[in-house]
């Protein structure tokens, strides 16, 4: 796991937005399977760091005004 989390620091370095952005995404996925009336095979939180790693998720931070 501490690879895993290694890797994702490289992306987004930022612990805080990494984890708030999984969360995000690990929601999105927990209701798109909800309304296909899907059984979850995995974890959405698992489904989501897997989708940052693999590049199926993009962040790009707000500039400052």
């Amino acid at each position: 796991m501490k690879d895993s989390l290694d890797e994702l620091l490289k992306i987004i370095p930022n612990k805080y937005i990494l984890t708030v952005l999984i969360a995000k995404r690990a929601r999105q996925i927990s209701e798109e399977l909800k309304f296909l009336r899907q059984v979850m095979a995995r974890d959405p939180q698992t489904m989501a760091i897997e989708e940052l790693l693999n590049g199926r998720i993009t962040y790009e931070e707000e500039k400052s005004k």
